[in-house]
Formats: structure tokens, sequence, C-alpha cells
């Protein structure tokens, strides 16, 4: 079972409704009792870093997440869930993350090195580009994501597992142990998200990578 973490701000209807295609069993649950007792987890996020980490640390959450990470249980974060498993944010002020991934978020600048301007948000379908091998990559083939965000992660290239250009190399897939994350929505992302999911329950199944 996949517990996936309602948090206030997810795209918990999408990521459940593709779970459910999937036909594989989730929770989805602000109470740390039940997200205990899942295999795996899912961090959705969509608004504001600043807030997110509000509500995390708040509800207890910020712990909990830190905790079942350490204990090696799989962990995706989508879209601002990615971002949130980042050391801060410059969102709105900086904001300290969960702090499992090393790295920092930061905004699109809008403008190429020469000066012209570029639209923000990074909104729309964008190609995908494997960086290394990982078991949530595993058998799929590159191809066209959907993205929806202004900001994007600065991290070392060790934790990037995939990505995609726009203007600058957007970390689009990272991943460290049983750590992942995906910039993109694999829910909306076509038949390469779907297995992309799937891959994820997987390695839930098989108790992590």
């Amino acid at each position: 079972m996949i517990g996936i973490i309602d948090y206030g701000m997810g795209n918990l209807y999408s990521v459940s409704k593709a779970l459910e295609r999937l036909q594989y069993d989730y929770v989805l649950s602000s109470d740390i009792k039940e997200l205990e007792k899942a295999k795996g987890l899912i961090l959705p996020g969509v608004g504001s870093f600043k807030d997110a980490m509000g509500i995390l640390n708040e509800t207890g959450l910020t712990g909990f997440i830190k905790e079942q990470a350490a204990s090696g249980k799989p962990l995706l974060g989508i879209c601002l869930g990615m971002q949130l498993l980042f050391e801060e944010s410059e969102e709105n002020g900086l904001t300290k993350g969960l702090g499992l991934l090393d790295g920092r978020v930061t905004r699109f600048s809008g403008l190429t090195e020469t000066g012209e301007k570029y639209k923000v948000p990074h909104m729309g379908w964008n190609s995908l580009d494997f960086n290394q091998d990982n078991p949530l990559l595993d058998q799929l083939e590159e191809g066209h994501v959907y993205f929806v965000h202004s900001y994007y992660v600065d991290t070392k290239d060790d934790v990037v597992l995939a990505s995609s250009n726009y203007d600058v190399k957007v970390p689009a897939v990272v991943g460290k142990n049983n750590v992942l994350g995906t910039q993109f929505h694999p829910e909306k992302s076509g038949d390469l998200g779907v297995a992309m999911l799937k891959n994820y329950a997987a390695i839930v199944e098989k108790g992590g990578l």
C-alpha cells in the first residue's frame, strides 16, 4: 500500500486516480498513524514552498517524513513535493525544506544570457532526457512530460536522474537511495508518466531500491 500525504496542498485527486487505474492500493491521509502502515509514501504538492513547509511543520509531518525516509521507506515527491525534499527555497524569502537531498530551489530568471525574455512559469510538455540508470526509469524510453512550475532545483548532478531544458538544465527526476522526486506531474504525463508511477509502485512492493 502507498500512503499519499494529505497536507492540503497536493494534486491529490489526479494522483489518487492514477494509482486507482494501476489497481494499486493506497491511503490518502494526514494521519501519521495511518501513513505509517504504508510501504511507501508519495508527497504531492501544488503552491508555495513556504506555505507548504509551514503546514508540514505545524502538523508534525516534517518529522514524520524525515523519520520514514531515514528508515529506508520509499518516498516520492511530485512537483512542489519534489522541491520540498531539498534543503531550502528562495520562494517568498529563504525557507528551509526537508533537507533529504542537497540543493536550493530558485526561480527561473525569465531572461536568457543574451537578454531575451522567456515565459515563466515553465508550463506544458517538455522533453525528458535520462542521465542515470534507476529503477524508477526502468525499461522506459525518453519522451515528453507535463510541467507547471516557476522554480527549479539547483543541485548536484549526482542526484539528477533525468533532466529537461528550459533555458537552464532543469532537474526533472531526482533521487538518492530511497528518496525520489519528479518536478513534472507523472499523473498528467500520459503513458510515460503512468509507467513511471508503475515503476514506483514496484519499488514500494519490493520494499525499496
